[in-house]
């Protein structure tokens, strides 16, 4: 199944903020991803992360700003907001007692565009029997379900919320495959949550990074490791006289490691000519992420040409 959105984002936010209290869970989020992304959401606990996943669910209203579901905002506890998305928690949310047929029966009798066929075709493809007992199930099987009831659902959406975290890592990798073959498959934007940046690495083409409530990085996966580079210069070497923006700096006795953030043909040129006494290389997609999560200071960066932020 493709879900026919053209050149309608996906996922719109735009100066998306939740206030709880006196203090701001997210501030000031503005980004676009197109449809078909498999989308990574990274940054430290009580970066935002599940915020903005309840906030697009429609679990949440924002304080300001909003939130746009291909083309249609995001509203709390909307019928057509949560037609549109999916949701899996970290817990795999599923009753116990249930068989896994009775967990298909729950899912059909609360989603209009419940799909029988798939829900059970995925199953036998997995050889678990429907007539199962969740608490018999294994991690990874559960696991498996939980993301079939996602996926039967056929929404276009599909919000993943540290979905392997408890999973040995052969199950991780069976789900995360499953994820990028549906995805693949009907067109499924997918946005990830997940503390494993090289899972993140293998998964994604499209990357959103938040770190203190704030934005501080989002665009194509390509594009963002494009506009970084990494710097070997000397000591006294000043942040003015580096090409582009610095995002990390570390000083030894003689030489700096420098990360700097530039347009991606300025990175190549400095790679390929770097000064006397220089020396450069491209930066890694963990370097770049890593990077941004320890910056102190709030910014926001994105690649040349891309949509949905600037560089502050």
């Amino acid at each position: 199944m493709t879900h026919d959105v053209g050149r309608v984002p996906a996922l719109r936010a735009d100066r998306l903020g939740k206030r709880y209290g006196h203090a701001w869970g997210l501030r000031d989020c503005t980004f676009e991803v197109p449809p078909g992304s498999i989308v990574g959401l990274v940054g430290p606990n009580g970066a935002g992360k599940t915020t903005l996943l309840a906030l697009t669910v429609g679990l949440l209203a924002p304080t300001e700003g909003q939130v746009a579901l291909f083309g249609e905002p995001s509203r709390a506890q909307d019928a057509a907001t949560l037609a549109r998305v999916s949701y899996l928690a970290q817990d795999h949310p599923l009753y116990r007692g249930f068989t896994v047929a009775d967990m298909f029966r729950f899912g059909r009798s609360l989603n209009p565009s419940w799909d029988a066929g798939l829900a059970a075709a995925r199953m036998g493809a997995l050889d678990i029997p429907l007539r199962r007992k969740v608490k018999s199930l294994s991690g990874g099987q559960q696991a498996q379900v939980a993301l079939t009831m996602a996926l039967a659902k056929r929404a276009p959406l599909l919000l993943l919320d540290e979905p392997v975290a408890s999973l040995d890592p052969l199950a991780r990798l069976d789900f995360m495959r499953d994820v990028v073959a549906a995805s693949a498959e009907s067109g499924l934007t997918v946005l990830v949550a997940s503390h494993v940046i090289a899972e993140l690495e293998r998964l994604c083409d499209w990357l959103l990074v938040l770190n203190r409530g704030r934005l501080q990085l989002a665009g194509a996966v390509d594009d963002l490791v494009a506009g970084h580079a990494v710097l070997t210069v000397p000591r006294d070497a000043t942040n003015g006289s580096l090409p582009g923006r610095v995002i990390e700096r570390t000083d030894s006795d003689r030489h700096s490691t420098v990360l700097v953030s530039a347009p991606p043909g300025a990175v190549a040129a400095a790679i390929a000519a770097p000064p006397p006494g220089w020396a450069a290389e491209p930066a890694g997609f963990e370097q770049v992420v890593l990077a941004y999560l320890r910056r102190p200071q709030v910014a926001t960066t994105t690649p040349a040409g891309a949509k949905g932020t600037a560089v502050a």
